[in-house]
């Protein structure tokens, strides 16, 4: 093994104080005497290489999540790293040192998304600890490669801990969760990456948590990450929030307390200018010199790790062609896992379509715009193919296809023709692309409402688009069975209300954000050239106005553990054009405290379909101080035509566990009940028609 914190500690004893506070902002000035050159800490990779040109745009993490898929988000975090390390070569060899060109990518986003408001919650993995953690276990072993010495790529793991919205208050806002929700919800996906995925890199929120900055708070950097869950990267701060410990959050007075305050509590590197004033803090002897070496080693060894603090040919991954950028293994990798992402929400038996149909309208502001593919924190792409495209790629040369934006803004159209109204008439099939892009939902700063910082006040959808849908559906013919022939899809990150949107289309597919083979993927499903897989990784509420306080951080009502009734479409849901039965659950408690679970799953249909088997468990005082249920295990199984396998999965007692009010877990005694299906277990989930089986056993 290399000794990468010997090099550190020798490299740091030739630092004088400039230069060592110089290292522990992102952007970092070259020391030539060293042999060290010029290095930006900020690079994102959230969903491919993002800000840095050209690279493959795979989905926005939410549909990510709607896969269940481990194997494809593993292989999609090994093709960033690939495409980024032969984007640093050359960046590199153009003398090009600027942000977003490093090594160090601040990606994934592993906070919950417990309200569907939250603009960030497409950077997420969802509402789940457990499915979040897993995905981005996987994700992050991916980046970060398997070489037993060198980095591929530094991962990391944000925001730590408790920040899922407002977006407007999160540079002042106190949040004080319950011990329970603190370690239930807010940090299991942490520990899973800290433990199970060795990330490299942790960022602190901005907000505060038992009145500590999250950039300088001993308890969760120092007591949790180092000290009991074993972290050994380095933590970086969010952007500027290191200011916010004396201008946001009022802690302290001045900069240099600020900058004191937080190297004190276990920062490493701030994204940001605040901790130039550390001289002036050892100068106040408000923090020592050591203080500031023991900060800067863990910095130090990441870049030793990467192969790039000082010239180092026993990296294995400095020799990446540019061919790799854009490839056809990732482009392919991009539109299978827009495939998977995608969530058909509703079929009345309209879908697939056959591809020799006689007319086709094509409407929607999105239909033909690429932003629409996009999300937030997106690199660019040489090659989308837009909603519109993939569709008339998949037609008959023989069928006629039109198409017009229909909605543009809330005004109505001052021409006495609506051409849009009339097209629809005229088509046998009407395909709606609506929904949310990242001018309406998204992180502070990114959308266009100046109020809400990105978040949305509801789940409504803007007026203007429901209205066009009444008008397609109002002007529309029906037919004997009293379908209009529209098919919706919907686009964005986040849940919307579903319930006037189902009653006037036929079909519903949620599409996401899925990058850029997003057209390609939504021909591939709608003409049955693939079936749909993804799952709702969120609950849908039927109604947002029965939401708690979007400030308000406790779980009760919240996510599918804690949520009774409101749900429209339940966490896990997904439709496909099979059709399968579960049936023979079995469960057995193992001496070496794991669970057997097996389940026979039926497809009953003539298509190969594939499902995503879930497995929940009820603990003893389920729905009284502990969860509903809460996902302990899930598989992706491919299943023929009309024929039965057994599915199997091995659980970790620790699934089982319950986290009482103090924060602590155990193994409650008395009986377990496990839900085995396709979604959730709900009296939504029954009227949906979902299959779930149950089994309880006593422990």
């Amino acid at each position: 093994m290399t000794d990468f914190e010997k090099q550190a500690e020798e490299i740091i004893s030739k630092m004088t104080l400039d230069e060592k506070i110089s290292q522990m902002m992102n952007a970092t000035p070259g020391i030539p005497r060293l042999g060290i050159e010029p290095y930006d800490y900020w690079n994102e990779g959230l969903h491919g290489v993002g800000r840095s040109g050209k690279a493959t745009v795979f989905p926005e993490p939410i549909g990510l999540a709607a896969t269940f898929d481990t194997e494809i988000v593993g292989k999609i975090g090994d093709a960033i790293a690939t495409e980024s390390r032969a984007k640093y070569v050359v960046a590199r060899s153009n003398n090009n040192f600027a942000r977003y060109t490093g090594l160090t990518f601040w990606s994934p986003n592993i906070n919950i998304f417990r309200d569907p408001r939250w603009g960030r919650g497409m950077e997420t993995y969802g509402e789940d600890p457990f499915l979040t953690g897993t995905l981005a276990t996987a994700f992050v072993k991916g980046m970060q490669g398997n070489d037993p010495d060198y980095l591929k790529v530094a991962a990391c793991g944000k925001h730590f801990a408790v920040h899922s919205g407002p977006e407007a208050t999160r540079h002042t806002a106190n949040v004080t969760p319950s011990k329970k929700d603190l370690w239930e919800t807010y940090l299991p996906a942490f520990k899973m990456l800290v433990q199970d995925a060795d990330v490299e890199i942790i960022m602190g929120a901005y907000n505060r948590v038992y009145g500590e900055s999250c950039s300088g708070s001993k308890f969760l950097l120092s007591d949790i990450l180092r000290r009991q869950w074993g972290f050994k990267g380095h933590i970086v701060s969010d952007c500027d929030a290191v200011a916010d410990i004396y201008q946001g959050h009022a802690i302290v007075k001045t900069e240099a307390e600020a900058a004191a305050t937080a190297v004190k509590a276990g920062l490493n590197v701030e994204c940001g200018s605040t901790l130039k004033g550390l001289k002036e803090a050892v100068a106040q002897k408000l923090i020592t010199e050591q203080d500031l070496d023991r900060a800067l080693k863990p910095l130090l060894v990441t870049r030793l790790k990467l192969g790039i603090l000082q010239k180092d040919e026993n990296c294995p991954y400095n020799h990446f062609s540019t061919d790799v950028i854009g490839c056809e293994k990732h482009i392919s990798l991009a539109r299978k896992a827009a495939v998977e992402s995608m969530v058909l929400l509703k079929n009345n038996g309209i879908l697939p379509l056959k591809k020799d149909i006689h007319t086709l309208f094509v409407t929607g502001a999105g239909a033909a715009d690429a932003f629409w593919l996009m999300g937030n924190y997106y690199g660019i792409s040489d090659r989308y193919c837009t909603y519109l495209q993939g569709i008339v790629s998949k037609v008959s040369l023989g069928t006629a296809v039109n198409f017009r934006p229909g909605v543009l803004e809330n005004s109505p159209t001052r021409n006495s023709i609506n051409w849009a109204i009339d097209d629809s008439i005229g088509s046998d099939y009407v395909i709606v692309v609506m929904g949310n892009n990242s001018n309406l939902e998204g992180e502070e700063g990114e959308a266009i409402d100046s109020d809400t910082r990105g978040d949305r006040t509801s789940i409504q959808l803007p007026e203007c688009q429901i209205n066009f849908l009444r008008q397609l559906y109002q002007s529309r013919p029906k037919n004997n069975d009293g379908k209009s022939g529209i098919i919706v899809v919907l686009t964005g990150g986040s849940p919307v209300d579903m319930r006037e949107i189902t009653q006037l289309a036929d079909a519903v597919v949620l599409a996401w954000y899925p990058g850029q083979e997003g057209g390609y993927a939504l021909g591939d499903l709608i003409f049955g050239d693939e079936n749909f897989s993804g799952r709702l990784p969120i609950t849908f509420p039927e109604d947002g106005a029965k939401l708690p306080a979007f400030d308000d951080y406790s779980m009760q009502n919240r996510t599918y553990k804690y949520m009774c009734d409101n749900i429209f479409y339940p966490f896990g849901y997904g439709l496909s054009y099979g059709k399968v039965d579960y049936s023979n659950p079995s469960v057995k408690f193992n001496n070496d405290l794991t669970v057997d679970v097996k389940v026979s799953v039926t497809n009953t249909s003539d298509i190969t379909t594939v499902e995503t088997v879930q497995v929940y468990v009820s603990a003893p005082g389920a729905g009284k101080d502990a969860p509903l249920q809460q996902l302990a295990a899930f598989k992706r199984v491919e299943i023929q035509p009309n024929a039965s396998v057994d599915v199997t999965f091995k659980i970790d007692a620790d699934r089982l566990k319950t986290v009482e009010e103090d924060g602590s877990s155990k193994l409650r005694k008395g009986v377990y009940k496990f839900s085995i299906g396709g979604a959730a277990p709900s009296n939504r989930t029954k009227e949906l028609g979902v299959s779930v089986v149950e089994k309880e056993m006593e422990y």
